[in-house]
């Protein structure tokens, strides 16, 4: 599996787009065969979900919107026959100690757990009722998304349905993890939403951003208090009664257009506060560091536009860059609190999370899930996961081949020119050739523990060793390649940076060495 082999990231990108759209109609089975009774108290139009089944462009199941209400619909499902379980099962202390510990292995990227366990252990006290409004929350969730993706949809499905009212609970709060602002309405499968009136947004604020979607057989309306506004007309062949919006356009690619969504505020206590709308300015800043890669990393800008569709700008002091595993395509980039180098690294960085989990969704990788924290992590200085090592070595070799890359740009002839052009300094050369050398240094430390897991613990599978050996093939080369710098780097005033660098890997070696099985 080649590290920037773009036609294999484009099979395997159609491939999942396959299984995601065999998901969902496995889940509208399931909802319909197993869980029938659930479904309808839940109030889940099974037969507007088989319809979006069908009726979805391809390029939605690999899509952040598309991947994500699927992924939603699959917890779902999942919690359903917890309960399901719950109302039968006969030991319930032994069954929630089992779930809490699924639960922190499963969705270690959700907030469920703490939704089911709230006091941070396993309690059987009040769990019938938590699990019930975590049902219900998912539930409202999806049907919501479903509804908006396509009205005219819904409208048919109530007339075949025969149901005498279809109301649909709803919320147009923000959405932080979609960066959604509130009082907005999205809608379709592209990155398109609803200005909600003014008068509206202000009765909907009352309300703490509640309503209710009211489906007719010749319309979609907002309920909210004791007024209603139309919200689709005109039946099946209808349209939206408020202005539509697109999301602001950073660039165009041979991919598509990447797109840049609203910013999401982060407070004090490092949790999102608010989503507000994005500055011009942060849409060029983005357009200029992608060009910057497409300019110096061809290869690399290839995957890129792939791989990556919205930008979301996060505005949060200390807060690093973010993407989920549910929602490919999506980076949240810290667009305030880093400068232009950073952004040029952090767009490769959340790339490549996206890049191994399409991978993780074809290949396994490694067996079990292994949350031992029993590596260290020359990132985050402490004990990691191997899982949390992989995805770890993965991104970070990337970056190194960015910073090479940038490096090799930047000296060739017209190098300097092109750099500043980039919005890129000095200084920030001599940084990026030492990030380079410092990822080479940490990259070789996690290598050394990935082959130690493979060959000492077993863990890793046949696709799991081939792709260690592809990253210590680009490692290696990124270190032939940059090592002409080296003596540059060691007279800056990087260098003591880097010599304590190295100096901290030794001793993190000598400290945690390799693991054993009798320490596992």
């Amino acid at each position: 599996m080649p590290l920037l082999d773009s036609h294999l990231l484009t099979r395997l990108t159609n491939e999942f787009r396959l299984s995601m759209r065999r998901l969902l109609q496995d889940l509208c089975e399931e909802l319909q065969d197993n869980y029938a009774a659930l479904s309808s108290r839940l109030g889940l139009p099974r037969g507007l979900f088989e319809m979006l089944s069908r009726s979805l462009k391809v390029e939605a199941y690999s899509d952040w919107k598309g991947v994500g209400w699927i992924e939603t619909l699959n917890d779902l499902v999942y919690f359903l026959d917890i309960l399901q379980q719950w109302e039968r099962e006969p030991h319930r202390r032994e069954f929630t100690e089992q779930l809490f510990a699924e639960c922190r292995e499963k969705f270690f990227e959700h907030g469920y757990a703490n939704d089911l366990f709230p006091a941070g252990r396993p309690s059987v006290a009040g769990f019938e009722k938590r699990l019930t409004h975590l049902c219900e929350r998912l539930a409202r969730e999806v049907t919501q998304e479903a509804l908006c993706v396509d009205p005219s949809l819904a409208v048919k499905w109530r007339r075949q349905s025969g149901w005498p009212r279809w109301e649909v609970p709803g919320t147009l709060n923000a959405d932080y993890e979609r960066a959604q602002v509130a009082g907005a309405i999205s809608i379709g499968t592209a990155d398109q939403w609803l200005e909600v009136p003014h008068d509206v947004r202000r009765a909907i604020k009352t309300l703490s951003g509640c309503a209710t979607f009211l489906v007719e057989t010749d319309g979609v309306w907002l309920k909210i208090g004791r007024d209603t506004v139309p919200l689709w007309t005109g039946g099946e062949r209808g349209e939206w009664c408020w202005k539509v919006w697109k999301e602001a356009v950073a660039l165009e690619t041979e991919r598509g257009p990447v797109t840049v969504g609203p910013t999401l505020v982060y407070g004090k206590d490092r949790e999102p506060k608010t989503v507000i709308r994005s500055d011009r300015k942060q849409v060029a800043r983005i357009g200029q560091a992608w060009r910057t890669i497409a300019a110096a990393w061809p290869k690399g800008e290839a995957v890129l536009a792939l791989l990556t569709s919205r930008i979301v700008p996060l505005k949060a002091k200390g807060v690093v860059s973010f993407s989920y595993r549910h929602r490919p395509g999506l980076s949240f980039i810290n667009c305030f609190d880093r400068d232009n180098l950073d952004l040029i690294d952090d767009l490769i960085h959340e790339n490549s999370h996206h890049h191994l989990n399409l991978l993780l969704r074809k290949y396994v990788l490694y067996h079990g899930d292994h949350n031992q924290q029993i590596f260290y992590s020359p990132w985050r200085r402490s004990l990691r996961p191997l899982r949390g090592i992989l995805h770890a070595t993965f991104t970070f070799t990337m970056g190194a081949m960015l910073f090479e890359r940038l490096s090799a740009w930047a000296s060739g002839r017209g190098g300097v020119v092109r750099w500043k052009g980039a919005g890129l300094s000095r200084r920030d050369l001599l940084r990026a050739r030492f990030r380079c050398l410092e990822e080479v240094e940490s990259v070789r430390y996690s290598l050394q523990d990935l082959h130690y897991a493979d060959r000492h613990l077993g863990w890793l599978t046949a696709s799991g060793r081939r792709l260690v050996c592809e990253l210590k093939e680009a490692i290696d080369k990124v270190e032939r390649d940059i090592d002409r710098f080296r003596p540059e780097v060691h007279r800056s005033k990087f260098g003591p940076d880097l010599r304590r660098h190295i100096d901290r890997l030794k001793q993190a070696r000598m400290t945690y060495g390799p693991m054993r099985l009798s320490e596992v």
